[in-house]
């Protein structure tokens, strides 16, 4: 069956009906401050009713390259025919709109050079028309796209490690300084009219960075000082070796997993983009260090698009399967289950799983046994249509109980993550929004949930993306992050400048024995960062989760750094990014921890890239140098309990009395990090105890005197773990690190 939803509107995409649009319009007004689009997306609106099949990929992709000829077409004909009459009798202001037109379509394409030359015409007419709005409206449009140029005749023309990485060290420097020079001077004249205007003296210390000229050729007045962007934690220094490993496909936003999917011991790589006309791509691990992208081998490669994935085991046969999520800020189309044939190769059983249809836009998807079954059942955050709850039925197809256990709402929903917050045995489920509050889904334990978000005060923000639950002060109980979403590149200027947000700011919810309190501002996080894409582990194996934060918005102007903070023994977290080296400026999607050469420290993988097809930017993997404390990796394998064990809950004593907390999880509501569960031990590194808490069963294993630096095995019905074998090497770009 066709439809012809809209496709491709500015940030909140397409919708079926005016009453929706009313509502997606309603949410933009509220919003404090925005970022000045140059994306394109916007410029595709009117020429999106373009019919395509939302179970079909192909067509999806088709039905985008469609829309974007169709604009292209009407726009440069209409712009011909208006400059066809007599000059007096030209319709000026509409010739004016036309070229800013084409300048984002140009910026959608990636060809800035294009859009620049679009956007000096329309300024051209602007001036002439003495139309302030739009004079200083295309004077930032042209800053922003000044900076790209730079952005692309270096950082991706002329890449190395360090490019693009905040702030702009000299080995980052743009050698072809054109871009930021230019930049520099259009905001000097904006200035001249708002000089506090934040979100260009943001972009204009940038721009400064780029080309040496920071901080000494800032002027006083518009400074950001270097003493803002310093760490506030000291840390490691890591290294990107994306390049040298492999792993730095060039792709638009889209999801990550890291996981062994062939069981050969060495963790692969799999991500998505959200363009509709590219496939997934799976990196297998060739076990020294490198990858190759398998993924026509492996049966994805008409897997296209997909701007999240989530790992899952669904039909607990020990291979561990893949989820891609589809539509989110776009329109409806179908997700798909990939089931892993434990051969090198996935087969799409979404049709006979019963998760194709109905279509629908979603980004967000969590895996979790909710009615302690022994299988793995699926909740799916949707926009704007009923969330739905897959019920696993323990025989490859699921049944969709979201309206008859009470979590099916209708939100324009960006996140979810299960945990058993309340430690009575089974999972409970947090569901972030865009522009209304949260849902808390208690469970019950009688197959239905009841709504206590607002009952327990944890409904905000109001503008959610990304949440996630980690036990940040090793208490045993399940604490609650929930990232804001409001696009301000001024409130990320006030945070560096130690001034208050104007928008919401991270929530951090301390959990207290099933009860919350808000400790965002007592932990360190009354902030405000873009984010997109995030996940936890524990950098430096002291023991407590730390996280990092990937960042962006669909606009080229939204130059922010991806962050990274450490956590300061379960009381604050502190901002760790610029000692680590790991604030990169490309937009962060896609983001994963993980152990990748075996060496006893989690390294971190970056999936960069934007809203648009010229906004993509290469992966990366930021090598952990390590810093000598030690460490424990547990693998679990569920008997009764799902095979994956995702829920299982461990605990780890040291010789001084510490208790370690974790749970089974891939990790956050974006980024799919490895079900392996990894244990920072700090200096001593002496594990007097390990518990396992088994979900299904609701038994307990205890093990005892387990040596530290060594990975082990643990089935659920064993009662002894077994040593595994792992075979450590070193990723190409550094040196050898010894332990």
């Amino acid at each position: 069956m066709m439809s012809a939803p809209r496709g491709c509107v500015v940030l909140l995409i397409a919708a079926a009906g005016a009453a929706q649009e009313d509502r997606q319009a309603a949410l933009v007004q509220r919003w404090t401050e925005g970022i000045t689009d140059v994306s394109g997306l916007a410029a595709l609106t009117p020429f999106s009713q373009v019919p395509y099949d939302p179970q079909d990929l192909a067509s999806i992709c088709a039905m985008k390259k469609t829309v974007l000829d169709n604009a292209l077409q009407a726009t440069t004909d209409y712009l011909a025919h208006l400059k066809s009459a007599p000059e007096p009798q030209r319709d000026w202001p509409e010739i004016m709109k036309l070229n800013h037109q084409l300048g984002q379509l140009a910026m959608y394409r990636g060809e800035v050079k294009e859009a620049i030359a679009n956007f000096d015409e329309a300024l051209a007419v602007a001036t002439k028309l003495r139309q302030t709005y739009f004079v200083r409206s295309l004077e930032e449009k042209l800053a922003i796209a000044h900076l790209r140029r730079g952005e692309v005749e270096n950082c991706l023309q002329h890449r190395n490690a360090r490019s693009c990485v905040f702030p702009i060290g000299p080995d980052a420097r743009h050698r072809l300084v054109s871009g930021s020079r230019t930049a520099i001077g259009i905001i000097g004249k904006l200035f001249q009219a708002d000089p506090s205007d934040l979100s260009m003296r943001w972009l204009f210390n940038i721009a400064h960075m780029t080309v040496g000229g920071y901080p000494a050729q800032v002027p006083a007045e518009y400074l950001i000082p270097p003493v803002a962007f310093a760490s506030k934690a000291s840390t490691v220094q890591y290294t990107d070796v994306g390049a040298a490993t492999g792993l730095d496909a060039n792709n638009m936003a889209g999801g990550t997993i890291v996981e062994d999917f062939d069981r050969d011991g060495f963790l692969d790589v799999v991500t998505s983009t959200q363009n509709s006309c590219e496939p997934l791509r799976f990196h297998r691990a060739n076990g020294d260090g490198t990858y190759t992208d398998r993924a026509r081998a492996a049966g994805l490669a008409n897997q296209l698009g997909g701007l999240n994935l989530v790992s899952t085991d669904f039909d607990n046969d020990g291979w561990i399967d893949i989820f891609v999520l589809r539509g989110g800020w776009e329109f409806p189309m179908r997700n798909s289950l990939l089931r892993n044939n434990g051969n090198g190769t996935f087969t799409d059983v979404t049709a006979e799983a019963g998760l194709a249809t109905p279509a629908t836009a979603s980004q967000t998807a969590a895996w979790a046994d909710y009615d302690l079954d022994g299988d793995l059942d699926v909740f799916v955050g949707n926009e704007f249509s009923p969330s739905q709850l897959f019920r696993n039925n323990g025989g490859g197809a699921f049944e969709d109980v979201g309206s008859s256990t009470g979590v099916a709402r209708t939100a324009f929903t960006k996140g979810a993550s299960w945990a058993d917050y309340d430690n009575d045995g089974d999972p409970d489920l947090y569901v972030s929004n865009f522009g209304e509050p949260n849902f808390l889904y208690r469970n019950n334990g009688d197959g239905t949930f009841s709504e206590v978000a607002a009952e327990l005060g944890v409904e905000k923000p109001a503008y959610s993306f990304p949440v996630w639950f980690m036990d940040y002060d090793n208490d045993g109980w399940q604490d609650l992050f929930v990232s804001g979403y409001v696009q301000s590149l001024g409130d990320v200027a006030r945070g560096y400048l130690g001034e208050e947000p104007k928008g919401e700011t991270f929530k951090v919810y301390r959990n207290e024995k099933g009860k919350f309190t808000d400790v965002t501002k007592a932990v360190g996080m009354a902030r405000n960062a873009l984010t997109m894409g995030c996940n936890f582990g524990d950098i430096d194996n002291d023991g407590y989760l730390d996280f990092y934060l990937g960042t962006g918005a669909p606009s080229y102007g939204a130059l922010t750094p991806n962050l990274l903070f450490h956590n300061n023994e379960g009381k604050s977290f502190a901002d760790a990014t610029y000692a680590a080296g790991v604030g990169h400026l490309q937009k962060g999607h896609g983001i994963a921890l993980a152990d990748m050469d075996h060496d006893g420290d989690q390294d971190i993988f970056l999936h960069s890239g934007g809203a648009v097809p010229g906004d993509a930017y290469p992966n990366s993997l930021y090598a952990n140098p390590g810093n000598g404390n030690r460490w424990l990796e547990v693998r679990l394998t569920g008997v009764k309990s799902n095979r994956a064990a995702i829920g299982a809950r461990l605990t780890v004593t040291l010789a001084d009395g510490r208790r370690i907390h974790r749970t089974v999880t891939a990790g956050t509501s974006f980024g799919t990090s490895t079900l392996r569960q990894h244990f920072g031990l700090g200096p001593q590194g002496v594990v007097r105890a390990l518990e396992v808490h088994w979900p299904a069963s609701r038994t307990t294993q205890v093990f005892r005197d387990i040596g530290p630096n060594q990975a082990i095995a643990i089935s659920e019905t064993a009662k002894a773990f077994q040593p595994v074998s792992r075979r450590q090497f070193v990723l190409p770009g550094t040196a050898r690190r010894s332990r």
